[in-house]
């Protein structure tokens, strides 16, 4: 037996069936496999060999005759017969077997993507933002209309691929033969030849441009989201669709506030009487500053909470997140002496027994003195 014919599994194996399966069976589990191992949903990096596997069994299966021959000999199959079954074929019993179902067998070639980076304060995230950007990009050349050649000339028919643009490569292995298609490499694709090509943009089709786009930023928005303008990215050759731009946003980092979604997070310091005793005061804010209320008895570390002083959220920005203020108590590092007696006071009143380090100045007049 042909050693590469003893590697490949079963038929019946791949399509997870009996060798008396029928007809019904056969394209009922082929349906089923087709779907889960199509290399647009499945994300196995095997998932395009065993989509082409499934296929190739179903192929055999599905035809009385190859059926017959291959039950009778298996993958070797009787002498001269041979299954011609090629990669974009696999794509094409996909379609006419299982249907669409949201797939697409191949995107038609066209222009590229293009990514232009716009950075944001969190004062823009408030109010949102409308600007205009400038944008590099490639566009159909106006002097040949995007055709590539120069006007008044003839574009003529690729000889190569005969105006298909696409070209076909049969290469085959034991008794199986696989058909690979490609771009042709005499015209690109484009399945013409241009003897005398467009001087303004040297046959291409294409010229590069600069120009302006009105982008307008709804607040909420996030760091890393990205708005799509469908036809704005590169013109695509030989009149295909043109390329997506993407504006990708960039939240800068603010001095002041920490961002949790649609919530701000800020610090205030104060002073212990004001955490002690309670007290209101100014908070900043955005776009405008926010009184707050200090409960009596408030401890460093606490967490205060002004309700609606956040962002916009970006699906509802008529509501707004939190903005969680952290308590700081700030020890003064220098006090006078009427502050020192006030707090000795308030330290015997609250019973405590201090013991404060001398100060490095008297520590020293005391061991000369001492001494």
């Amino acid at each position: 037996m042909d050693p590469m014919a003893a590697q490949k599994r079963d038929y019946y194996e791949v399509l997870n069936l009996a060798r008396e399966a029928t007809d019904k069976d056969i394209r009922s589990a082929y349906r089923k496999l087709a779907r889960q191992y199509h290399p647009d949903v499945c994300d196995l990096p095997d998932a395009r060999q065993r989509f082409q596997e499934i296929g190739e069994a179903y192929a055999v299966l599905s035809d009385p005759d190859r059926r017959a021959s291959y039950d009778r000999f298996g993958h070797a199959g009787p002498e001269g017969v041979g299954f011609d079954i090629g990669v974009t074929d696999i794509f094409d019993l996909f379609q006419s077997v299982v249907g669409g179902f949201g797939f697409q067998r191949e995107r038609a070639a066209g222009g590229s993507d293009l990514e232009y980076q716009l950075p944001l304060t969190l004062e823009d995230v408030v109010s949102g933002f409308a600007t205009e950007i400038a944008v590099s990009r490639f566009v159909r050349c106006e002097a040949c209309g995007g055709e590539g050649a120069a006007p008044g000339s003839i574009r003529q028919q690729c000889p190569t691929c005969r105006g298909a643009g696409r070209v076909r490569y049969r290469q085959s292995a034991m008794l199986l033969t696989f058909t690979q298609e490609a771009d042709c490499p005499d015209c690109r694709g484009r399945g013409v030849h241009i003897p005398d090509p467009c001087k303004e943009c040297s046959g291409s089709g294409l010229r590069r441009k600069t120009e302006k786009v009105a982008v307008e930023v709804p607040r909420g928005v996030q760091d890393g989201q990205r708005i799509r303008y469908a036809g704005g990215g590169d013109a695509g050759p030989n009149g295909t669709r043109a390329g997506d731009l993407y504006v990708l946003i960039r939240v800068q980092p603010h001095d002041t506030f920490v961002r949790r979604g649609a919530d701000l997070v800020c610090e205030v310091q104060m002073q212990f009487p004001q955490a002690a005793l309670g007290d209101v005061i100014q908070v900043p804010g955005i776009p405008e500053p926010h009184e707050l209320t200090i409960p009596p008895g408030t401890q460093h570390g606490d967490a205060l909470v002004i309700r609606g002083g956040g962002l916009p959220e970006l699906r509802r920005p008529e509501r707004r997140g939190d903005l969680h203020v952290l308590v700081r108590l700030a020890v003064p590092r220098r006090l006078t002496k009427e502050q020192r007696k006030l707090l000795g006071e308030l330290a015997e009143a609250m019973d405590l027994d201090l013991h404060p380090p001398e100060s490095g100045l008297r520590k020293r007049l005391g061991q000369v003195l001492g001494g």
